[in-house]
């Protein structure tokens, strides 16, 4: 079990928490005072962090919401707060990598050094040396793309390969060939409920991210029956902009404790836990 699983683990027992609030901050819908800051990025994630820690197993930065505007820094520094301030709640760089294996080592340098997450998502379409450089840290998280969350999704996921869609072919590489380390996981999305129960069957108990409840209308008692493993845990279910966004103004953060809590019971409601 690597570092990042840990950590994991221990963020759902916790916090009683299969919860992760996505980082995805838009400059142009921050609050007039947060805008005004001279780090603006970094002050709204603060604050959404100071009033959500204790009902998250993660949060996950995106990274094109950074770099589109040259907020890099901004990135780092959310980062390093939350492993100073809340060291037991672990931070996924949503960032998607995939390339060649030289290109990926350097990848995977920029996410685990230069940003210091403790884990990462990333492509498998270049196939297992791509993904090695990640996977080989043996204590970071490595979270693949499966099933995501998209309508376009099936166009190639879909696709049948000797008799299986290729997210269930995914799905066996990672826990058959990749996860040697025990320190990979995937992507489902929350608005295929059923293809996140076939994912469940064939991974076993292999934590999976999952996006698309909140904005993008992710049905969440049916995630959670669905990918949930034995325990009742297994899950690291994500929301952004509903969380983010619930209150504005002056209010943000009590807006955004709000939206988390909701959410968290409304995920802890479905789920089944072993007696």
């Amino acid at each position: 079990m690597s570092g990042f699983t840990q950590t994991l683990r221990r963020a759902w027992e916790e916090n009683d928490s299969l919860l992760c609030i996505g980082l995805d901050p838009e400059i142009e819908r921050l609050p007039p005072r947060i805008a005004a800051e001279p780090s603006p990025i970094f002050h709204f994630n603060k604050a959404v962090i100071d009033a959500t820690h204790d009902l998250v197993c993660a949060y996950k930065p995106q990274f094109a919401h950074y770099a589109a505007c040259e907020a890099e820094d901004q990135l780092e520094r959310t980062i390093e707060y939350v492993h100073r301030t809340y060291p037991g709640v672990p931070v996924i760089l949503d960032a998607k990598r995939g390339d060649v294996g030289s290109t990926a080592e350097r990848y995977a340098i920029e996410a685990f050094e230069r940003y210091g997450a403790d884990a990462v998502t990333v492509n498998p379409y270049l196939g297992g040396d791509a993904l090695e450089p990640f996977l080989k840290r043996a204590d970071k998280g490595v979270i693949v793309l499966c099933r995501t969350s998209n309508p376009g999704a099936r166009e190639l996921q879909d696709l049948d390969v000797g008799g299986r869609k290729l997210y269930q072919l995914v799905a066996e590489l990672a826990a058959r060939r990749w996860n040697s380390r025990g320190n990979c996981l995937l992507v489902v999305g929350a608005t295929y409920p059923r293809e996140l129960a076939e994912v469940r069957a064939i991974v076993g108990d292999m934590p999976l991210l999952v996006p698309g409840v909140g904005a993008q209308g992710g049905d969440v008692a049916q995630a959670v029956r669905n990918g949930q493993s034995a325990s009742g845990a297994g899950l690291i279910i994500s929301a952004s902009r509903s969380i983010l966004y619930a209150a504005g103004g002056a209010q943000f953060a009590a807006g955004a404790r709000a939206a988390a809590l909701a959410l968290r019971e409304a995920i802890n409601s479905s789920r089944t836990r072993p007696s």
